[in-house]
Formats: C-alpha cells, sequence, structure tokens
C-alpha cells in the first residue's frame, strides 16, 4: 500500500476522530491494568504473605485496589468492544454509501463490461470487511504491542536469563506466521473473486426467473451456479488450509513456552537466582508473550481481507465514469429542444461500428419516428441524446450547444425516456409515477396517470394509486406496467421525449389512448419514437428509416409509400403480420 492509499485509509477516521481517540484510550487503559494486576498479585505474595504476621487490612485494600482496576477494566473494554463495533460500522456505511454513489455515475458502458452481483459484492461483503478492520486492526496492534513490550520490560527486570529464552522463541512464531499469512491472505482474495463470481451467477439466474421456468431451464442454472458454488469451496478449502495451519502452529508454541517456563524457571529457584513469587509472575505473564502472537493470527486475517476489500474498494472508486460534466459547463436558461448529429460514429467496445458519419437536425417540436431492422441503431442513436454513451466520432448539438459542454443533470432532466425494457421500483403506484417528479402533488400524478390511460386500472386496484406493486412492479401486467413508465415521463413533462418501443406490451384499446396523449403532448415537445409496429408512427411529422449504413430514408409516411424503398417494403411487411 503506497502513501496515498494510505493516508485515504487514514481519512476515514477522520469525522470519527474524538471517538477513535477514546476508543484507543480505552484500550491503552485496559492494557495497562491488566500489566498492572500481575504486579499486585506479586506483591502480595512476596510482600505481604511471606511475612511472618501479614496484616490484614493490607491483604484487604491491595486485593480492593486489584479490584477497582479489574471494574475499570471492565468499563473500558465494554467501551471499546461496544463504541469501536460502531467507529468501524459508521466507516462502513460511510464506504458502503461512496461505492453506491459512485455506481450510480457509472455509464452504461460500464454495466455493460461488469455485472450488477459483483458491484453488490463490493458494496455488502467487501464493506463488512473493511468495518471488521478499521476497529480491530489498529487497536489490536496498539494493544498486544503494549502488553508484549510491558511484559517483556518487567520480566527482564526480575529475571533476565528466563525472559530471553521466552523471547527466542519469537523470531520462529513471527517467521511461521508471516509464511503461513501470506497463503492465507492469496487464498482470501481468490475467495472473495469467487464470491463476486457467485452473487454475479445468483443475480443473472434469479432476474430472469420468468425466462428460466418458461423454458424449464432450472437444471441448466443449477449447473451454473454449482460450478461456480464449487470453485469457490474449493478457493475456501485452501484458506480454511493455510489459517488452520497458522492456527495449530502458533498454538503449538504458545504450549510450549510455559513449559520452557516451568523447567528454567524451576532450575533457577533450585539454584537460587529466583523466588516462587518471580516464577509466579512469569506465568501470569506468558499470556502477554503468547497472546499478542496469538491475537496477530486473527488480526492478519482481518488485515489481509482489509487490504483485499480496500483494493477492491479503490478499484472501484477510481474508475472514473465515463460521461462527466465539464469543468466548465453552460448552464442554458431554457431548453427548447433541437438537435443536431453532425458526422456521428458509434460502435460498443471493440466491435464493429452500429452507424457512421451520421448527420441529422431535428427541430425543436418536432415529431420524428425511427424505423428500420433490429440492431441498426434506433436505441443507440436515441442514447447518445441524454449521454448514455459518448459517440466514437462528430458531435451532437442541443439548441447549437455541444451536449458535453452541458451539464449532465440539466441535460437528463430535460430528456424523458421511456424504455422498451420497463423497469419500475418496489414501493407504490403513486411513488413509481412519482419518481418522474419527486415532490409532484397528487392531482398531478394522477393526470399523468390518464394521460398515460393508466388512470381507469390503477382505480381497480387494492389500495388504487397506494396500492403496492411488488418488486420491480410483479403485481402488474407487463401492459400496466408500461402504462405505468409512460406516466412517469408524462409528469415529468420534458421537452425531449424518447418513446423506445413505449406501447409494445399495450392492447389495442389502451394503445389508442396513448397514442393521442402521446400526440397531444409532442404538439410542443420535440418528440423521437421508435417503433417497429409501424402502423404507429404513421402520424409522425417525419419517418427516419435506418440500415445498417446509417439513415437510407426519410419522409411523411405517404412520402415513404410513395417512394416504394425499404420503409414500403417493412411496411407492407407489418400489415401481412
Amino acid at each position: 500500500m503506497n502513501k496515498v492509499h494510505f493516508k485515504q485509509l487514514i481519512s476515514f477516521y477522520k469525522p470519527y476522530r474524538w471517538l477513535f481517540g477514546a476508543d484507543l484510550l480505552c484500550s491503552v487503559t485496559a492494557a495497562g491494568i491488566a500489566l498492572a494486576v500481575p504486579l499486585g498479585v506479586r506483591y502480595m505474595a512476596d510482600t505481604l504473605l511471606s511475612a511472618g504476621s501479614p496484616a490484614f487490612s493490607q491483604v484487604l485494600w491491595t486485593g480492593l485496589i486489584l479490584v477497582a482496576l479489574t471494574l475499570v477494566q471492565a468499563l473500558c473494554a465494554y467501551f471499546y468492544d461496544y463504541q469501536g463495533h460502531y467507529l468501524g460500522a459508521k466507516i462502513e456505511r460511510d464506504m458502503r454509501a461512496q461505492m453506491f454513489r459512485h455506481c450510480q455515475r457509472l455509464s452504461f458502458r460500464y454495466y455493460d463490461e461488469h455485472t450488477v452481483g459483483d458491484l453488490m459484492s463490493r458494496i455488502t461483503n467487501d464493506s463488512l470487511s473493511l468495518a471488521e478492520f478499521f476497529h480491530h486492526v489498529p487497536e489490536d496492534l496498539l494493544v498486544f504491542g503494549l502488553k508484549f513490550v510491558g511484559a517483556a520490560v518487567i520480566l527482564l527486570g526480575v529475571h533476565w536469563p528466563t525472559t530471553l529464552i521466552i523471547l527466542a522463541f519469537l523470531p520462529f512464531m513471527l517467521a511461521y506466521t508471516l509464511y503461513f499469512n501470506r497463503k492465507m491472505g492469496a487464498a482470501m482474495e481468490r475467495s472473495r473473486e469467487s464470491m463476486g463470481r457467485i452473487n454475479a451467477q445468483a443475480e443473472d439466474s434469479l432476474s430472469g426467473i420468468r425466462v428460466v421456468q418458461s423454458f424449464v431451464g432450472e437444471a441448466v442454472e443449477e449447473e451454473k451456479f454449482g460450478r461456480q458454488n464449487q470453485r469457490f469451496l474449493e478457493d475456501r478449502r485452501i484458506s480454511y488450509q493455510s489459517e488452520a495451519r497458522l492456527y495449530t502452529g502458533i498454538d503449538t508454541f504458545a504450549a510450549l513456552i510455559p513449559i520452557a517456563v516451568v523447567v528454567f524457571g524451576g532450575l533457577a529457584i533450585l539454584r537460587g537466582s529466583m523466588a516462587l513469587g518471580d516464577l509466579l509472575l512469569f506465568l501470569l505473564y506468558i499470556g502477554y508473550f503468547t497472546g499478542p502472537i496469538q491475537g496477530l493470527v486473527n488480526t492478519s486475517r482481518l488485515l489481509q481481507e482489509g487490504r483485499t476489500s480496500f483494493r477492491r474498494y479503490r478499484e472501484l472508486m477510481e474508475t472514473p465514469p465515463g460521461i462527466q460534466d465539464e469543468p466548465s459547463p453552460i448552464k442554458p436558461e431554457k431548453i427548447d429542444g433541437k438537435l443536431q448529429f453532425c458526422q456521428v460514429g458509434f460502435g460498443y467496445g471493440q466491435g464493429g461500428e452500429v452507424f457512421r458519419n451520421l448527420n441529422l437536425t431535428v427541430e425543436a417540436g418536432e415529431y420524428v419516428a425511427l424505423v428500420g431492422a433490429s440492431g441498426v441503431g434506433k436505441t443507440t442513436l436515441c442514447s447518445l441524446i441524454p449521454r448514455f454513451y459518448e459517440p466514437r466520432q462528430g458531435r451532437l448539438l442541443l439548441d447549437g450547444i455541444p451536449v458535453e459542454k452541458l451539464p449532465l443533470r440539466t441535460l437528463r432532466e430535460n430528456v424523458g425516456v421511456v424504455q422498451q425494457d420497463v423497469y419500475l421500483f418496489t414501493g407504490t403506484v403513486a411513488e413509481n409515477i412519482a419518481y418522474g417528479r419527486p415532490g409532484a402533488s397528487r392531482e398531478e400524478i394522477v393526470e399523468a396517470a390518464r394521460q398515460a390511460g393508466a388512470h381507469e386500472f390503477i382505480q381497480k386496484l387494492p389500495g388504487g394509486y397506494d396500492a403496492d406493486i411488488g418488486p420491480h412492479g410483479v403485481r402488474l401486467s407487463g401492459g400496466q406496467q408500461q402504462r405505468l413508465s409512460i406516466a412517469r415521463v408524462f409528469l415529468k413533462d420534458p421537452p425531449i421525449l424518447i418513446f423506445d418501443e413505449a406501447t409494445s406490451a399495450l392492447d389495442s384499446g389502451s394503445e389508442q389512448i396513448v397514442q393521442r396523449s402521446l400526440e397531444r403532448l409532442a404538439q410542443r415537445r420535440t418528440t423521437f419514437v421508435i417503433a417497429h409496429r409501424l402502423s404507429t408512427v404513421r402520424k409522425a411529422g417525419r419517418i427516419l428509416v435506418l440500415d445498417g449504413n446509417g439513415i437510407c430514408e426519410q419522409g411523411t409516411h405517404q412520402e415513404l409509400m410513395d417512394l416504394d424503398g425499404v420503409y414500403a417494403g417493412l411496411y407492407q411487411a407489418s400489415c401481412v403480420f
């Protein structure tokens, strides 16, 4: 981890520096008391109990002091255990919020190349590992270090030969720990990546559960999930094997140290160089030598998990949004809706171009329909308007201003999109319609539903506009879902509208209602309508026909029929079906 990343890591403590300081202070206090208690026991054993007639009050007062110190230690332990974990949870919340906020800013292109399941793993599992890291690692390193150094200094003063025998174990324990710690870290990193793949596979299969069941594909999906699950199990097996070897070895070293102390301490007593109370003190302090090393095993695990999770966090956060505002964007007072495509070319990823050198001018308020075979770029062309994607070449102007010079929020606030794949959020009917304009009144929501032809079926739902539509609107039919998505855009009422197969799931009656509403709205809005059902675009002011090379024909319905070209062929074919 370089200096920049270390500073970034430390910065998460800054909002909670007082709580973090109090947590460390309580940890140090508890560790200090833990070091002092054995000295009190030794004092009672050597000074008081070895005397011929020990004073009862001295023994009692010494015991009371030790009890008081133990109570203070318990209060400190309670504070750093409770507040320390709470501190980690706060940082976890902050990091999770940052990742979620950043994910919402990433472009469509990023989501074309990455799975939602992996992002969910980073937001949930990785942030939880980092919470444990932020709480335990600094605290454990400080406490273990204080106990180890304190015990070493005290015991060196009591009987340095026996202390050196104990310390002789430490290089071997440290080397053993570092060796298996590296193996465990590598295995944990593979496990974390495997968990991301499991989440991605589960998200992919369960999101398409209707397709899975309709094609009786349960066995196929179980096989794909089982393959990822087995891979994760193997990665975890290797991780647990390294962890078991590490714990077993350290526990063995920890068991050998007391034996060495008793043997060499007993010999020292026989030679008269050590008192029995000193041997008792050594045995009481043994835990302060072995404990930090044993605790370091768990700390190293947290450190490895935290390092892996922090790397994945940085990897996500350092991915720049593909589409961003310019440093000094232009903020127009009003958007009219005139669009100009100038020598525009576009292609997905490393694939070939969808279109190139496309030139098109759409006047403000014009009603334009886009037709053509699947894959010729109708949806892609419209996706460039709100900058869901950036063209490879050329420029797109809105009211004479390059769209990249407009604030992204301003641009998208002025573009309303009803996409081919309807997406509704878990919640009520009213909440989903109001997504088009948060804070809209109930009257405005109802009016938008009327325009979209949705008011009638909404009234019949249990609860009406307050009816819960379930996850992704599963309690509604496809046509009902689509009408709600249309109502959402009607409520937004932007100067530019994009309807991508917006009426494809409607019956003929509902389609006519929506079509009439759309035509009324389009009288004062720049409107793009993408449709395979060509009967729905006959009244468009201009119809653009796209093929593999761009726009091959344009004109009104009658003009294109008279031309007897591509459009006429498509229209006649659609009438047959």
